[in-house]
């Protein structure tokens, strides 16, 4: 509970620092060609096609449709702890860690698939550089109105990774913290890796999505905070 009070303490500092960062990525990466020349490294333009096959269905499985499920299988575990588990000490000392740790991984995911159909831009595999179909469109260029749906910025699927960064509110000591800070990102970047290399996104694409899931969780556990100590004052 110690690190859930710390974090929560330094929010407004911390979300100020995530907000420049979101800025400075957005402006970079949108005012420069980083993104293509990063991506042309796993884009072999002689034979089009990726680093990584789409097709391979072991790496699929790892780390698109069997981590997937494995996220959702974890999500809907700490939703039935804090539903029939509450009895047990470790449940009900950490309800709060929970719910944050539940409603960030139903949130930041959601969150970011509506980014995604607001932006509407296309993957580096429907590009015209790379093979595709499509011409680049800026962040902050006008969508045509009947333009095919694309929906690949920010990135969606290693959203549920960088969910996971809630579960940072659960451990108290400064070596579980980096510990759990390390091993999530591993799991995220290696999605957002995977999917990079298949040519589903751009990096910016992974990094942006880094950047607004722990703002979205911060400020899923500033409210989770106060209405948890609301019905508590209610019960007193």
């Amino acid at each position: 509970m110690l690190c859930l009070q710390k974090v929560i303490k330094n929010t407004s500092y911390q979300l100020a620092i995530l907000f420049i960062l979101l800025v400075l990525v957005l402006f970079t990466f949108e005012f420069s060609t980083l993104d293509y020349k990063i991506q042309s490294y796993f884009y072999n333009a002689d034979t089009n096609t990726w680093l990584i096959d789409r097709n391979n269905k072991i790496l699929d499985t790892i780390f698109y449709s069997g981590i997937k499920k494995l996220f959702i299988l974890f999500i809907l575990s700490i939703l039935f702890s804090l539903i029939f588990l509450r009895r047990f000490n470790w449940v009900k000392n950490n309800i709060k860690p929970f719910t944050i740790i539940f409603l960030s991984g139903l949130l930041v995911p959601i969150s970011i698939s509506a980014l995604k159909d607001s932006t509407n831009m296309p993957c580096p595999n429907q590009l015209v550089e790379f093979g595709g179909q499509y011409q680049n469109v800026s962040l902050f260029e006008k969508l045509e109105e009947k333009r095919p749906v694309t929906r690949c910025y920010p990135a969606g699927h290693s959203s549920g990774g960088f969910a996971l960064l809630a579960l940072l509110f659960l451990v108290n000591t400064k070596k579980a913290k980096i510990t759990t800070l390390s091993l999530v990102m591993l799991l995220a970047w290696s999605i957002g890796g995977y999917k990079i290399m298949i040519g589903d996104h751009f990096v910016s694409h992974t990094i942006v999505t880094m950047i607004i899931s722990p703002i979205i969780i911060i400020l899923i556990a500033l409210i989770t905070k106060k209405v948890i100590n609301y019905q508590s004052s209610r019960k007193k």
